[in-house]
């Protein structure tokens, strides 16, 4: 059974229910449970359809930020033959918290790079839970020159809370490593295309998603700040989070809306973390066809529509 949310204690309830009867029917073969499970199956079917067609954006929040939810590396081991990571940022050292490399994408060379939080405690301490240092993003211009130079499409997968704001990263310069990183995906001559699959916080997400073309999953957010962090700020009160996640409008339907993305990839019924391989199919596909869409458009024009996509955000709403 994988992790419920504080949303999802009914349909847990359910589902606990055909798990201890499945139990009791291991331990005496001679009960008969198929009809009950059936319909507490369809039971709870109904429910999980019923619940996640009607999120709050809060509740969105929760489930973009599941530990079942795919991760960098897994869509890498889905989607990529061949991936060769490239580590380091050639200045000051490694960020794990960002994943840069060169793979294949249904046979085509492409340049690949995302945020890794990590699936358990050893390596979510290890890629610091997806919050990169300056050294992440100046890996990513590294990746976006050599992108630009070869002549390798870039694709992107952002599931970041937001950048590392600690001290450190502040003294080596972590505003202007987000800053050139964002200016380096803004100049690329080839086709971007982004995905947010979790997390999309502020700088953070940004700063490699300056795509020309940014698709969201179905539960995944996307704002210049958490909504704990905006609720902190303005209410001084981390509590309001909930009516932060509503005011931003963070979800991929309102960012559509506001012509922020392009798409919304689809997930399966309950969430990517209750069907992970759907999940990162359907991403897949999206990638391909944008990219066939993309691909036979000259580079300086890729450049240009990219600025001017970027530019044009939120004149419609003055």
């Amino acid at each position: 059974m994988h992790a419920y949310l504080d949303f999802e204690r009914p349909i847990a309830e359910l589902e606990g229910k055909i798990v201890e009867l499945r139990q009791l029917a291991a331990d005496d073969p001679t009960m008969e449970i198929d009809a009950d499970v059936a319909r507490l199956q369809a039971k709870a079917d109904q429910l999980v359809k019923d619940t996640y067609a009607k999120l709050t954006p809060w509740q969105k929040a929760l489930v973009a930020r599941h530990q079942g939810r795919p991760h960098f590396s897994d869509y890498v081991s889905n989607l990529f033959d061949e991936f060769t990571p490239l580590a380091g940022d050639r200045l000051y050292g490694e960020d794990q918290a960002v994943i840069a490399g060169l793979g294949r994408f249904r046979g085509r060379a492409v340049a690949v790079i995302g945020h890794e939080k990590g699936n358990d405690t050893k390596s979510r301490l290890k890629h610091n839970f997806g919050m990169a240092m300056p050294e992440g993003y100046r890996k990513a211009q590294r990746l976006f020159d050599m992108a630009g130079r070869f002549g390798l499409p870039v694709i992107s997968l952002v599931d970041t809370s937001g950048a590392y704001p600690g001290v450190a990263a502040e003294e080596r310069g972590q505003s202007e490593a987000i800053a050139r990183s964002t200016q380096a995906g803004l100049e690329l001559r080839v086709p971007f295309v982004c995905t947010i699959v979790g997390d999309g916080m502020s700088g953070g997400a940004l700063a490699i998603a300056t795509a020309n073309r940014v698709y969201m999953l179905e539960h995944s957010i996307y704002s210049v700040i958490s909504p704990e962090g905006c609720a902190s700020i303005l209410w001084r009160n981390a509590d309001k989070a909930q009516d932060a996640a509503t005011a931003l409008r963070i979800t991929a339907q309102d960012l559509l809306d506001l012509k922020i993305i392009d798409g919304i990839i689809p997930e399966p019924v309950g969430g990517a973390h209750r069907a992970p391989q759907e999940a990162i199919f359907n991403v897949g596909e999206q990638i391909a066809k944008a990219l066939a869409e993309l691909s036979p458009i000259p580079g300086e024009d890729l450049r240009r529509l990219r600025r001017e996509k970027y530019l044009a955000m939120g004149r419609n709403l003055v």
